[in-house]
C-alpha cells in the first residue's frame, strides 16, 4: 500500500516536471518568437528611418552639375545644405556671362578691386551684396548685366604684409632676401590670397562674370598703365621733380599723405617705433646755440628734432626783430662741419613772439623749411638714407647711427661742446604711417607728379552739371565742397611714387578703362564702356573715385567712366568701432555664412601678423562680443542683413545677431514654402493663363493685390538705389502678408469638397513663383532651390534656373483697393479679437476655439464685417462668430466680461467673447 501510494506520487511528481519543462519549453518558443518579431520591427523601423532619411537629404551632385534635390523638403532649413551646389552650376552654366554683341541695353558695374594683402572683410561682404543685388535685379530686367572681376596689387600694402609675413615665419627682411626672391614671395602671396578671395566671393553668392576677371599687374593692365603714361607725359601733365615726400624709412619707400596718421602729444611720452628696441621718447622740445662766426656771441634756436639740425642751411629771423638787426647778413658756424649758416630774414615764417624768435631751417627735411630754401636759394642737404641712418653728410661722428639714436648721441655732443640750452615738454602731432607705425620722414626725392588742375576742374563740372550723379544725393554736394578745398590752390597731385613701387591708384584709377580692354578698341570696351555705375565707399572718394574719373575723362575719349555713383555706408562693429585688426573686432564674411567657434575666431588672428600686445586685446575683444562664437548663418541671411543695413546713414553698426535673425526667418519661408506645397499636392498642375482675380475667394483677391504693391514699391525702391526699402518691402510682404495672414486665411479652401479650391492652389503657387522671383537678388541660394522644387505649367518652357526668369511687375488687374480696403477691417477685428484672447481672464482658455461676437456702429461695417466672416473665424481660432449692428447688442446677453472698443475706417466697433 505504501508502496503503490509511493510510486503514484513519484509518477505524478515526473508528470508535473515534464508538464513544467514543456510549459517552459513553451514560454521560450514565444520568447524567442517575440524576439525576432521584435528584431524584425526595429529593423524595419531603422530600415524606415533610413528611408526617409535618404527622402530628406539631397544626392551628392558632382560639381558644375544641376544640383539634385531630395524628394522630399527637409523639415528644418539648412544653410550650408541648401547653399550647396549651386553657384557651381550657374557659373557652368555661363549666366553670368555678358555678350558684348547682345542688342539688349547695357548695366554694367565693376567690382571695386580688392586688394590682395588678405582675405576679405565684412566690408567687402556689403559691397558684393549690394552689388550682387543690382546686377541680378538687372539681369532678370532684360539688361546685358556685366559684372566685372578684379584684384589690386595694392602696393605697399602687399609688400608690408608678406614681410611681416616672412619675418615671422623665417626672421628675414625682404633685403636679406634680394629684390628677385622677395618679389617671387610677393607673387606666391598674390596667388595664394587671389584664391582665398575668390572662393569668398563665390560663397557669398556674388554674379562675377569671371570670364572676364583681371588683375592690376597683368599684361594688359600694365600696358594700359603705360599707355597712359606715355599720354600724359608727352602732353607735359606728367613730369619728374625733386619734392619733400613723407618717407617711411623702416619700408625704405614714399608715402601718400593718406597713409600718414597724425598722433597728439601733450608731453614727453615714449612712443614704440619699429626697428628700435627702447621706445623713443617724444613731446620735447630742445634749445641749443649755434656760435655766431664774428663777435664771439650765439643765437639759441629750439627744435622737437634734434637729428635735423645735421643738415640745417640756415637761421631765419624775423626782419622787424629789434634783437637780430645788427646780425642781418650774418652768419653762425654749425659745431660739427664748420658749415657757414647765413643768418636770413623771412617774415613769413618767423613770429618774433615765438621761442627765441630765432629758427633753424633744415630744406631737405621739413615742410615750412622747404618753401624758405627756395625763397632763399639755400642748400637742401639731405642727412638719411633711405633706411633712416645717417649718412656722410651728416659727419663722421654720426655716420651710420639710426636717426633717433643719432637724436640722443647730438644731444650729448652739444653737451660737450657747451651749446646745449635745456628742453621741455612740448605739445606736438606726430605723423605715423598706417602700414608699418614707422614715424614718417620728410625726405627730399625725386618723383613722379601729375598736374591735375584742369583734369580736377573738368571733374568737378561733371559732377556739378549732373553728367555723374551721386546717391545717396547729399553726398554729392559733400563732395564738391570737399573736392574744391582739396584742389584750391594746387597744381599738383601725387600719383605714381618711387620706381620699385607703383602707386597703386594710378593703375585702380584705369580700371574702369582697362578691365574693358582699353587702350585697345575691344568688343568689350565699345559695348561696355562707360559702366552704369560705381558702387563703393565714400572713404574713397578722392582716392580712387576722383583719379578714376580724371584719368577716365582724359585718356578715355572724353567721356566719364560712370553715369552714377552710389555710395554705401561704412561698417562698423556693434558698438559702432571702426573695425581693425588690432581691436579683434573685424569680421570675415565667412566666419558669419559657415559658423565658427571662439576658439576658431582666435585661431585666426593667431594666423595673422599682430604684434603679441595687439594679439591679447584682440582676444579678449572677441571674447566679449563673440563668447559663444558665431553660429552658422548662410550667405543669404548676411547679405540680406548687409543690404537691409543700408538705410542706416553713412556708417553701419553691424551686430551679428541681426544675421542670425534673417537666418531664422529663411528658416519660416522654407517652411511657409513646404506647408504650401503640401497643400498643392503632387497632382497639381499651375495654370498657364494669366489669373482672373475677380473670380477667386477674397483673400486670394487681397494677397494677389498685396503682392502687386510690393512688387511696384520693390521695383520703385531698386530704381532708386533705395535697396534697404526694397529689402524690406519684399521681407514684409512674405512675413506679415503671406505668412501671417494668406496661408492661414486660405486652408479652409483646401478641403477636397470646396469649389474655391482650384483657385486658391493657384493663387498660392503664384504667390510662391512670383513672391521668390521678387527676392532672389537679395537671397539668390534659398530662392533657387525653393523655385526650383515648384510644379511648373503644361506647354510652357520652364526657364532654367530662376536668375534668368523675369523680374516680377505689376499686374494691372490684379490691383484691387476695395478688397485691400476691407481685408484692413478684418485685420483690425482679427487683431482685437487675438489681444482678447490673450486677456489675464481668458488665458486659461487661450487654445480654445471661443464664439465671439462683433458689434458695428453702422450698416457699412456690418456688411463687410458679415461677409468676411470665414476669414476673421479662421484666423482668429473661433468656434463661431456673429456680427450685429448697434442697438442689438448681444454683449448682456452672452455673459461676456470681455469687450474692446475697435476703430477702423468705416466707423466704432465693439469686439467682444461669448463663454457660452
Amino acid at each position: 500500500m505504501e508502496l503503490e501510494m509511493e510510486r503514484r506520487l513519484k509518477k505524478e511528481h515526473n508528470a508535473k516536471v515534464k508538464a513544467l519543462k514543456k510549459q517552459k519549453a513553451i514560454e521560450k518558443a514565444k520568447l524567442g518568437e517575440l524576439n525576432a518579431k521584435s528584431k524584425k520591427s526595429a529593423a524595419k523601423k531603422i530600415g524606415k528611418e533610413e528611408e526617409n532619411h535618404a527622402d530628406f537629404s539631397d544626392p551628392e551632385t558632382p560639381i558644375g552639375e544641376r544640383k539634385r534635390l531630395s524628394s522630399q523638403m527637409a523639415k528644418h532649413y539648412s544653410p550650408s545644405a541648401v547653399e550647396k551646389s549651386w553657384y557651381e552650376w550657374w557659373e557652368t552654366s555661363e549666366f553670368f556671362k555678358a555678350d558684348a554683341t547682345s542688342s539688349k541695353p547695357q548695366f554694367v558695374i565693376v567690382l571695386p578691386p580688392p586688394n590682395v594683402t588678405g582675405a576679405l572683410h565684412i566690408g567687402h561682404a556689403l559691397t558684393c551684396a549690394v552689388q550682387d543685388t543690382l546686377i541680378r535685379w538687372k539681369r532678370m530686367s532684360g539688361f546685358n548685366a556685366l559684372w566685372v572681376p578684379g584684384f589690386d596689387h595694392a602696393g605697399i600694402a602687399t609688400q608690408v604684409v608678406v614681410e611681416k609675413h616672412l619675418s615671422r615665419e623665417t626672421g628675414l627682411t625682404r633685403h636679406d632676401f634680394g629684390r628677385e626672391e622677395f618679389l617671387n614671395h610677393v607673387w606666391q602671396w598674390t596667388e595664394s590670397k587671389s584664391g582665398t578671395i575668390k572662393s569668398q566671393l563665390r560663397r557669398m553668392g556674388s554674379s562675377l562674370d569671371w570670364s572676364r576677371e583681371c588683375f592690376t599687374m597683368d599684361e594688359h593692365r600694365s600696358k594700359a598703365v603705360t599707355e597712359a603714361f606715355v599720354r600724359l607725359h608727352k602732353e607735359g601733365l606728367i613730369y619728374r621733380d625733386l619734392r619733400l615726400v613723407h618717407w617711411d624709412c623702416f619700408l625704405s619707400t614714399a608715402i601718400s599723405k593718406r597713409e600718414v596718421e597724425h598722433i597728439e602729444i601733450k608731453e614727453r611720452t615714449p612712443i614704440k617705433v619699429p626697428g628700435y628696441e627702447k621706445p623713443v621718447v617724444f613731446g620735447l622740445i630742445t634749445s641749443f646755440a649755434y656760435p655766431l662766426e664774428r663777435g664771439g656771441g650765439e643765437v639759441v634756436v629750439a627744435t622737437t628734432r634734434v637729428e635735423t639740425m645735421l643738415g640745417d642751411t640756415a637761421i631765419a629771423v624775423h626782419p622787424d626783430d629789434a634783437r637780430y638787426k645788427h646780425l642781418h647778413g650774418e652768419f653762425a658756424v654749425h659745431p660739427f662741419n664748420g658749415r657757414k649758416l647765413p643768418i636770413i630774414c623771412d617774415e613769413i615764417l618767423v613770429d618774433p613772439n615765438v621761442g627765441t624768435g630765432c629758427v633753424k631751417i633744415t630744406p631737405a627735411h621739413d615742410t615750412n623749411d622747404f618753401d624758405v630754401g627756395r625763397r632763399h636759394n639755400l642748400e637742401f642737404i639731405n642727412v638719411f638714407t633711405n633706411d633712416g641712418r645717417i649718412n656722410a653728410n651728416g659727419g663722421p661722428d654720426f655716420t651710420g647711427m639710426p636717426r633717433f639714436a643719432a637724436r640722443e648721441a647730438i644731444v650729448e655732443a652739444l653737451r660737450k661742446k657747451g651749446l646745449y640750452r635745456g628742453e621741455e615738454n612740448n605739445k606736438m602731432t606726430i605723423g605715423v604711417c598706417s602700414r608699418s607705425s614707422d614715424v614718417a620722414e620728410p625726405m627730399l626725392k625725386p618723383q613722379w607728379y601729375v598736374s591735375c588742375s584742369l583734369m580736377a576742374k573738368e571733374a568737378l563740372d561733371v559732377a556739378a552739371n549732373g553728367k555723374i550723379e551721386f546717391i545717396p544725393k547729399q553726398n554729392e554736394e559733400d563732395a564738391q565742397k570737399e573736392a574744391a578745398q582739396k584742389f584750391s590752390g594746387k597744381k599738383l597731385l601725387e600719383l605714381s611714387q618711387d620706381p620699385d613701387v607703383l602707386d597703386t591708384w594710378f593703375s585702380s584709377g584705369l580700371f574702369p578703362l582697362s578691365v574693358l580692354g582699353w587702350p585697345d578698341e575691344t568688343e568689350d570696351f565699345k559695348a561696355f564702356y562707360p559702366a552704369s555705375v560705381l558702387e563703393t565707399g565714400h572713404d574713397i572718394l578722392f582716392f580712387w573715385v576722383a583719379r578714376m574719373v580724371m584719368l577716365g575723362m582724359k585718356v578715355g575719349g572724353g567721356d566719364v567712366p560712370f553715369r552714377k555713383v552710389f555710395l554705401h555706408p561704412m561698417i562698423r562693429d556693434a558698438h559702432g568701432r571702426k573695425m581693425s585688426k588690432s581691436l579683434g573686432n573685424g569680421i570675415d564674411p565667412l566666419e558669419v555664412i559657415n559658423g565658427v567657434t571662439l576658439a576658431g575666431l582666435h585661431a585666426r588672428l593667431e594666423e595673422g601678423n599682430l604684434d603679441p600686445k595687439e594679439l591679447v586685446v584682440a582676444k579678449e575683444g572677441q571674447v566679449k562680443d563673440f563668447p559663444n562664437g558665431i553660429p552658422e548663418c548662410g550667405a543669404d541671411s548676411l547679405r540680406f542683413a548687409l543690404v537691409s543695413y543700408t538705410a542706416q546713414s553713412d556708417k553701419i553698426n553691424m551686430d551679428v545677431l541681426r544675421v542670425v535673425g534673417y537666418r531664422q526667418w529663411c528658416n519660416k519661408l522654407w517652411n511657409a514654402v513646404r506647408f504650401a506645397m503640401m497643400k498643392l499636392g503632387d497632382g497639381y498642375t499651375p495654370p498657364s493663363q494669366a489669373l482672373s482675380p475677380r473670380a477667386m475667394p477674397f483673400s486670394c483677391q487681397w494677397i494677389l493685390s498685396v503682392l502687386n504693391t510690393a512688387i511696384s514699391k520693390t521695383v520703385d525702391s531698386l530704381n532708386a538705389f533705395e535697396l534697404s526699402d526694397a529689402a524690406n518691402t519684399v521681407y514684409a510682404w512674405w512675413q506679415y502678408q503671406f505668412c501671417d495672414v494668406f496661408i492661414e486665411a486660405v486652408k479652409p479652401y483646401f478641403s477636397a469638397e470646396n469649389p474655391g479650391r482650384t483657385h486658391a492652389q493657384d493663387a498660392l503657387w503664384v504667390c510662391l513663383e512670383t513672391g521668390l522671383r521678387l527676392l532672389h537678388p537679395f537671397m539668390p541660394f534659398v530662392t533657387e532651390e525653393l523655385w526650383q522644387r515648384l510644379p511648373s505649367p503644361q506647354d510652357c518652357e520652364r526657364k532654367a534656373s530662376i536668375m534668368i526668369c523675369d523680374y516680377p511687375s505689376p499686374e494691372e488687374k490684379w490691383t484691387n483697393e476695395k478688397v485691400e480696403t476691407e481685408m484692413d477691417v478684418v485685420l483690425v477685428t482679427v487683431k482685437t479679437l487675438r489681444a482678447l484672447r490673450a486677456a489675464e481672464s481668458l488665458k486659461r482658455r487661450i487654445n480654445e476655439r471661443l464664439h465671439a461676437f462683433a458689434l458695428c456702429e453702422n450698416a457699412l461695417t456690418l456688411g463687410i464685417v458679415q461677409s468676411h466672416e470665414l476669414e476673421i473665424r479662421t484666423l482668429a481660432n473661433l468656434s463661431s462668430f456673429e456680427v450685429v449692428l448697434k442697438g442689438e447688442d448681444k454683449a448682456a446677453q452672452s455673459g461676456s466680461a470681455v469687450v474692446e472698443t475697435v476703430r477702423e475706417p468705416q466707423g466704432v466697433s465693439k469686439i467682444g467673447w461669448s463663454f457660452h
